[in-house]
């Protein structure tokens, strides 16, 4: 179909209309702890759709999250654990006085979906429930950490040690139950444990409370970033993510 004269100047209003809006729109860079990705999603779904800005990030573990610091790579927001974002705060790396809490994260228990859920209630069934199991599957980063330190206390790492699998991220570690065969009883963040039940896991419960650890998020923005505006409407989406129970529904507390 040919362009017709007379509908010139509808085109040019148009174009008028359209260029202020393709001008004004963002890329915001987002770097993120993989634990909180549910309630990072639904903040950036919010914050897209009420902006007309364009979110892209990447998820790692805290090991990964160094990595991409040290290699300078551009982005515009950190959220990571709490000692992760004051280390980058000392070091000049993000804005003083902007930083925001997101949430705790606590460490839950998980089986594949079709094998009968567990009654873990206290330690003492935790301990049982481990003794019992044919494999122990759980990650290489912080939870993990803690959970060697937690079953050595409790008398049971000697007897466990050759029933235990480790991976270096907590997908892996979800994604071997969900595959697995046998008694197998994997551990995680609650979060994650969540996001992946569709796929196949179910949620037994979080660690009982009197050995449960918790990992606190926050966010900040790099002292760097040319879209530190836009990048303070992003955190209060989050806020206000986390103050209408949204995040506490995806496992964040």
């Amino acid at each position: 179909m040919k362009f017709k004269a007379k509908h010139l100047p509808l085109w040019c209003a148009f174009c008028a209309l359209l260029i202020p809006l393709l001008t004004n729109a963002a890329e915001l860079k987002i770097m993120s702890a993989g634990a909180v990705e549910p309630g990072v999603e639904i903040a950036i779904h919010q914050f897209e759709k009420s902006t007309g800005n364009k979110v892209t990030i990447q998820f790692g573990t805290g090991p990964q999250l160094r990595e991409r610091l040290a290699s300078n790579q551009v982005f515009d927001i950190l959220i990571a654990p709490n000692a992760l974002i004051n280390e980058q705060l000392k070091q000049g790396r993000l804005q003083t006085g902007i930083s925001t809490y997101i949430g705790k994260v606590g460490a839950g228990i998980t089986v594949r979906a079709e094998v009968p859920k567990p009654d873990i209630q206290n330690v003492d069934d935790l301990k049982k429930y481990l003794l019992a199991a044919d494999r122990i599957i759980y990650n290489k980063a912080s939870t993990g950490i803690y959970l060697d330190k937690l079953f050595t206390q409790l008398g049971v790492m000697d007897a466990i040690q050759s029933k235990v699998i480790r991976y270096d991220n907590g997908e892996s570690v979800l994604m071997h139950i969900i595959r697995g065969s046998g008694n197998e009883i994997g551990f995680g963040a609650i979060t994650e444990i969540k996001l992946f039940e569709p796929k196949g896991l179910q949620f037994v419960g979080p660690l009982p409370s009197n050995v449960q650890n918790y990992t606190s998020y926050d966010a900040g923005i790099v002292a760097t970033s040319i879209n530190v505006e836009i990048a303070k409407n992003f955190l209060m989406q989050m806020q206000d993510s986390r103050l209408n129970g949204q995040l506490q529904r995806v496992g964040i507390e």
